[in-house]
This record gives structure tokens, sequence and C-alpha cells, in this order.
């Protein structure tokens, strides 16, 4: 086959990048399109020999870049984020001939996103010192060292920028990383190397491997010599990760699924909230944080629904690349399978669609708002990740509360209210890692992000992730004892 394969006019390599070269593999697999399942090419597909491979150039490569100087690790950051500013449209393209997301998203917020993330950390490492303190008379001094080689296992519906927030500080704080991209979605994964390469990344600091989830993903998640994990997918792979990892006690960070609530109250702006509500279609459902179930106060259940209706049913779906489409595809027959499995299973139990509720032309699936639905049924309580929202009603705030408290997930929540004291009340009582209030999807780095319940475990953002990946050490000195003759 051939090592590159070209994708809207872009050539990308589809080897393995492992320290510092481009690795073959015997085997590959096919990469489709979402927008019209055309086959775009032959991916190297790794096993445990590619997995033991770049495992061992981190681990070789991590001394070196441990003793970098921080100033010159995030100076090569820069660079990265230079290499990506540069090839922007590029790497928009790919990625949505890859995965099916909104070129105009790509351009405009996702890659430049990207580059941020580098100098995001890059800046963030400058700055990362915890002022000394004083115990009886000795002095502690806090400091994060490298840990050593991570492994990165990244999802497919935003693959570079949730492979870069991870990469990033990673990097940035003297580890070594192999990068395992999705399957589905794999080749701005390689497009990073190259860019990685060309900003003078030494050699090993960065591998890309490419393949199925436990052909290579147990190899490495298991091998000795990681030091770190950090997942983004579905519960079931976290549980076969986290025993992977545990032979050997590898610390992990799991970001996983979420059914997140939007709390609509009577005197929230219904404009407002009926925007917050349709946002949650973006990217065709597929977004970790939708806030999936809307919990609607009784008074204003019916027009919120009127006007919701109205708003979401003149949404554009159709080709990504094209400029006026707000929705495009799903990413692959299986996902779209089980989107509408979860769907039909609620109209049979008895749920009504307001919209939607079938499958389109192709991989698309219509936006979807079902209604009589119960609270421990299958559509309210599992992730469907699809362009598909529930909506039910409550009639005071603890009945809200217990609404959206009541999954085994604890990602996200948005909450639209007028006012201020209610907002106080009901998001100290939320069971997430991130709640809005009045907005979504306001994302600051420097800001500690993760789930509660099984929607995850740690927390990453601004200092947050260099606890992560840092062995934090306290070096504690006494106030003598030092050989005069020497200071």
């Amino acid at each position: 086959m051939s090592d590159n394969i070209t994708v809207a006019g872009v050539s990308v390599d589809t080897r393995h990048w492992i320290g510092g070269r481009r690795v073959a593999s015997a085997g590959t697999f096919t990469d489709h399109s979402p927008i019209d399942g055309s086959a775009l090419g032959e991916i190297a597909r790794g096993g445990p020999d590619e997995a033991e491979a770049a495992v061992a150039a981190a681990r070789d490569a991590f001394p070196g870049w441990a003793a970098t100087p921080r100033a010159e690790r995030a100076r090569i950051l820069h660079a990265v984020a230079d290499g990506v500013e540069k090839r922007i449209e590029e790497l928009a393209i790919v990625e949505t001939t890859d995965n099916g997301a909104l070129l105009r998203s790509h351009r405009r917020g996702v890659m430049p996103r990207v580059a941020h993330n580098f100098r995001f950390f890059a800046d963030w490492l400058l700055r990362l010192d915890h002022e000394d303190f004083e115990t009886r008379g000795h002095t502690n001094h806090v400091s994060w060292d490298p840990a050593g080689p991570c492994v990165l296992i990244t999802p497919w519906n935003a693959p570079l920028m949730l492979a870069t927030w991870k990469v990033a500080p990673a990097l940035a704080a003297g580890n070594t990383v192999v990068l395992k991209p999705a399957e589905w979605s794999p080749l701005t994964a390689s497009l990073l190397a190259d860019i990685a390469a060309e900003a003078g990344l030494p050699a090993g600091v960065l591998n890309v491997v490419q393949g199925y989830g436990s052909e290579i993903g147990d190899a490495l998640t298991s091998h000795p010599d990681v030091r770190r994990v950090s997942f983004t997918g579905s519960v079931p792979t976290a549980r076969r990760i986290a025993e992977s990892a545990a032979a050997n006690l590898t610390p992990l960070s799991l970001e996983l699924g979420g059914k997140s609530p939007l709390l609509v109250f009577a005197d929230a702006d219904l404009d407002l909230a009926v925007d917050l509500a349709v946002e949650q279609y973006d990217n065709a459902g597929q977004v970790c944080l939708a806030a999936t179930r809307l919990l609607v106060e009784e008074p204003v259940a019916e027009e919120f629904t009127r006007r919701f209706t109205e708003k979401a049913s003149a949404l554009r779906q159709g080709d990504p690349r094209d400029e006026g489409t707000d929705i495009g595809p799903n990413i692959h027959p299986r996902q779209l399978e089980k989107i509408d499995g979860f769907v039909q299973r609620a109209l049979a139990a008895g749920a009504r669609a307001v919209i939607g509720g079938h499958r389109t032309d192709g991989q698309y699936y219509a936006p979807t708002l079902l209604t009589d639905v119960a609270q421990d049924s299958e559509i309210v309580q599992e992730e469907v990740f699809g362009p598909v929202l529930t909506l039910q009603t409550f009639a005071g705030e603890d009945e809200a509360v217990r609404l959206a408290n009541d999954t085994r997930f604890g990602l996200a929540a948005t909450v639209a209210t007028g006012d201020r004291e209610r907002a106080e009340r009901v998001t100290a009582r939320l069971v997430a890692g991130t709640v809005w209030v009045n907005c979504f999807f306001v994302r600051d780095l420097q800001a500690p992000f993760g789930g509660s319940r099984q929607s995850g475990v740690g927390r990453e953002g601004g200092t947050w992730s260099f606890d992560f990946y840092c062995d934090l050490k306290n070096t504690v000195t006494a106030p003598k004892g030092w050989d005069q003759d020497h200071g």
C-alpha cells in the first residue's frame, strides 16, 4: 500500500510515528469518511509490537526531555502552536472529512483552540511554582517532577483538540507521550506528528500509534514502563483500561460519559434558554458535555417547547463542508445504529417524538426531541451520543435538582434562571464537574475539568494537569547542618 493518502488535497502519512520516524505495520484498517461513507485510505494497524516499540522510544527519550529546561520546553511547544496555526486550513478540512464535524467550526474555533492548548500549557509551565513555606524553622519546597512515559487514548468526536488537551500538558511537564487516536478518526494525529517534528520536538518525545482498541490498547495501558494513562471515552472501555493499569498501579485520568441536564426555570430568559437547548445538537449531538436532558419548569414548558420546536426545525442538516450546514453526519454506521436503537426503544415504550425520531440519508440522524419519558427509562439514564434530547417538567427547585442528579453520571449541568440567588442555591446542590449558568461550553484552560460519579476520575486544566502529569515532591531542608566552608 502507499504510505500516504490525499484527503481534500492534503497528504497524510498513514504509518505510525515512533521514535522520530515512520513505521509501517503488517496489517491495516480502512478509514471511511462519515460524510458519504467513502474510503479515505488504509491505515497502519498496530498491535503489541508497535506498542512495545512506542513505549521503548518514549522511555529512551524521557531522560533528555525531562532534563530540558522549562524555558526550552516552552519554546518548542510554542513552535508547535506556530505550526498548527500555519496549517489550520489543512487540519480543518482533514478533520471534517475524517469525522464529519462542521468545517466552519474547525476553521474558526477548534483548530485555533488546538494551538491555544500548546501555548497555554507552555506559558503555565513557566509560572508553575509553589511558594516555599516554613515548618518549625525548616523550609518546605514543592516541585513538579516529570513522571515518565504517558499513554494518551483519545476519542473521535473532537480528535485533535482533545488529543492536544492531553498532549500539551504532558509534554510541558517534561514527560514523553504515546498517543493512540481513535480508529474512526486517526488522520489529524498523524499530521500533528509532522508538525511537532518540524517544530524541533526531539525524536521519541511524541509517538503516535494507530489501531483498534484492545489490539494495541491493552499492551499500552498494561506496560510497566508507562507512568500515566489518560483516557477520554466510554465507561466500559474505562473499566477495561483501569483493570489493565491496575497491575502496575499506573495513575489514571478518565474523562467519561455524560447525561447532563439543562434546568430551565420559569424566571429564565426563555429565548436564551431555547438557544442553549438547541445548541445541544452541536456536532450532531456527539459532545460528552451536551445537556441532553431538558428539565423545564411547568408554567413555561408549553411555550418553551413551542419556541424550541420552531428553532430546532430550522436547523439545516447536510454536508459539513458547506458554510450553511448546522448539523453534519454521525461518525460511523455502528454509532448510527446505536442512536436509532435508543430512539426506537423509547418510542416503543411510549415516548413521543416532538421532532425527529428517525434517520435521514446516509449517516445522518434527524435532530430529535422526545417527551413523555420516564425518569428511570433507558433514554433518560443512558448516554446516546447523538442528536437526541429528552424533555421533562418539574414543579420546583427540589424536584429539578432531584431529577438533574438522578443518573449515574455527573459531568456537567446547565442552569437557566433570572434569579441570582436561585442559581447559587441550585448549583450548590448539583452533582457535576462543570456547571454553566445562563451560558454553555465556556471553557477556560486554567479551570479544573472532569466528571463526578461515573463521568470520570480526576481533574485536568491549569495546575491540576501538572498535578496529574507530574510526581509532586516536597523537599524539607533543616536550617543548620551545612558545611560552613561551602556556604
